[in-house]
């Protein structure tokens, strides 16, 4: 039976509304009703710590706060489903199922055939909003993208921010058009064939306009996060808290028709209890699943390498659908780049990519010099759709010298070849909104805090991270207006020059990867690879059910000669990156390969052949 969430501002069919909280260690909690009239009502405590109370003839955007312990201070809902006035105003009343979907036919898409475009709203269009990006979703259609995923959308203080200091996980921001804005470009996506992924946070709350410490022990200080206190899963009546969390990822899959849910920095989920809190929201949301009649999908990003997150609860897992698998990014950018700061100096080398590629992970048990410990373990038994990879996304970008993204620091022929090696791989693509045409706007982080104190503190936290991680430190200014202006995406540009030519180029890259069916699952004993260290080549061949696939990549800006040997059926080209098409230098590829020869590939190139 599928319900609605426990905890919140649940209005009924009748013009009642039941408002239930979480507060174990509560002495007493009013409910003070602020409009369309004032209103002061008791309310009543179950024995596991829920506050209770039933309220005839309340309106969707009634406004309510809560008062603790019977003090003059009052609070806003912590699972508030809307905050018109901002993270410091009072919640709002509104009514989860008065959207009418017209999405009833959608049944989400197979894993394996997800292409995911990562955006963030307020930068994705002008306006910033919902309803803007919905025009934006032919495009991405007619491009090849599958699914996109929506950086976090939690209410946050302010207008502006990456989403990752939201303190409100229940309430849709405000500034972007609020509960039915989301709903419409969910709908909007499922009726152009799109899936949705939504990132979430469950590893810490932000600075400003978290009140939750006023109901109860939300977090804790057994653990410590870069962000502060750790959630608490495992402290004192961590019960609760476990289950405000998997509400909220039941929430948005099951009210907003959401597809998947990308989970972030679970490293920084410390759980320690006998069945970890990932394990229980999975159960949970394959409960969910088999109720809707689809498939939905958790997503971890975590920096441990540790296969246990996506491996089958019988083999002591948690069993989410897959994972980021931050090593393919690295050991892609260093080598494009020739960038060795911070974590990067595990990297740079072509074998290091090639390990990448096979093996899922680079760091799978070995000695990490950046980390100075070992790290990780071995994941080449497990499919490789269980990984999501990619050349660009709002952390690294965010977190580089000047926030400048390949386009700004690699030449054009480097962008061409990144594409290429990042949709060919065996696993599933992640493109950050704009990577596709070669956008130039940096991604600095910005924020809107009230707290003049808070920006500072932010920005010398930064400055002091940038040193540390990278050796180099004066981040753009976060709060300011113009950092997050700068962040825009520059949609003519998809027409211009070579910016139109990369934008063919990915679309030709993804409709190979349809045609030949590149995201089918692949293990690592299908995949040889061979990489020439002074040579910076590396030749990728795949063996799998309906062919073969031979990858060619040259990563000097010189060119290089490889050897090919004499195959058992012709090898045919598919797409080489340096040919006058792709606004190319030119190349000298034989079409098809029948014997034994020397080929010459083009400086910072990439090719494609194939076995039907």
């Amino acid at each position: 039976m599928i319900t609605d969430p426990k905890i919140g501002a649940i209005l009924q069919a009748d013009g009642r509304c039941r408002f239930t909280l979480w507060g174990p260690e509560i002495d007493s909690v009013e409910l003070r009703l602020q409009s369309p009239k004032k209103a002061a009502l008791p309310m009543q405590k179950s024995k596991d710590g829920y506050w209770s109370a039933t309220v005839e003839n309340v309106t969707e955007g009634t406004q309510y706060l809560y008062s603790i312990n019977q003090s003059e201070d009052l609070w806003p809902d912590p699972a508030s489903f809307y905050q018109p006035e901002g993270v410091h105003g009072p919640s709002a009343v509104v009514n989860l199922h008065s959207y009418e979907w017209g999405d009833r036919a959608w049944k989400n898409i197979p894993w394996t055939d997800y292409v995911i475009y990562e955006l963030h709203i307020g930068t994705f269009t002008p306006e910033g909003t919902f309803e803007a990006a919905i025009a934006q979703l032919a495009d991405l259609k007619a491009l090849g993208i599958t699914a996109i995923e929506i950086l976090p959308v939690g209410q946050f203080p302010g207008e502006r921010n990456w989403g990752y200091d939201g303190v409100f996980p229940y309430a849709t921001q405000n500034s972007y058009g609020g509960l039915e804005g989301l709903q419409r470009l969910v709908d909007a996506c499922h009726q152009q064939g799109l899936a949705v992924i939504l990132d979430v946070v469950y590893n810490h709350f932000g600075p400003e306009g978290n009140y939750t410490g006023s109901f109860g022990p939300y977090t804790t200080d057994n653990y410590n996060t870069p962000w502060g206190n750790a959630i608490n899963f495992d402290d004192a009546w961590c019960d609760g808290v476990r289950q405000y969390c998997i509400e909220n990822a039941l929430y948005w899959l099951r009210d907003f028709h959401i597809d998947g849910l990308r989970l972030d920095a679970i490293h920084a989920i410390y759980d320690f209890s006998a069945k970890h809190v990932l394990a229980e929201m999975q159960e949970a949301v394959d409960a969910l699943a088999g109720q809707l009649g689809k498939p939905l999908y958790l997503v971890a990003e975590s920096d441990l390498n540790d296969s246990r997150i996506i491996r089958p609860a019988e083999q002591g897992g948690y069993g989410l659908t897959a994972q980021w698998s931050d090593d393919f990014h690295h050991a892609l950018h260093t080598l494009i780049t020739g960038e060795r700061y911070g974590y990067y100096e595990d990297f740079g080398s072509s074998e290091a990519l090639a390990t990448a590629i096979r093996d899922r992970f680079v760091y799978s048990g070995k000695y990490s010099p950046f980390r100075r410990r070992r790290h990780g373990n071995s994941a080449t038994d497990l499919p490789s759709q269980q990984f999501v990879v990619c050349a660009q996304n709002h952390d690294q970008i965010g977190n580089a010298k000047g926030s400048d993204r390949l386009s700004k620091i690699v030449p054009f022929e480097a962008l061409k070849l990144t594409a290429a090696v990042l949709i060919t791989s065996p696993y599933i693509p992640l493109l950050f909104m704009g990577e596709e045409y070669g956008e130039e706007a940096p991604f600095n982080y910005f924020i809107d805090h009230g707290d003049s104190g808070l920006v500072e503190a932010v920005y010398e936290g930064r400055k002091r991270e940038f040193r540390a991680a990278h050796g180099f430190g004066e981040p753009a200014p976060a709060h300011e207006i113009a950092t997050f202006e700068a962040a825009k995406l520059n949609w003519a540009l998809r027409q211009e020059g070579q910016h139109k030519t990369l934008l063919s180029f990915y679309r030709r890259l993804l409709e190979l990867r349809r045609q030949l069916k590149l995201g089918a699952p692949s293990y690592s004993k299908d995949i040889e690879m061979t990489s020439d260290e002074e040579k910076q080549v590396i030749v990728y061949q795949r063996a799998m059910a309906e062919g073969a696939l031979l990858c060619l990549m040259n990563f000097k800006q010189a060119k290089a000669n490889i050897d090919i040997e004499t195959p058992a059926h012709p090898w045919v080209l598919k797409l080489d990156s340096a040919a006058a098409e792709w606004d190319g230098p030119g190349s000298s590829l034989t079409k098809k390969i029948t014997e034994a020869q020397s080929l010459e590939l083009a400086p910072l190139s990439f090719s494609l052949y194939w076995i039907a």
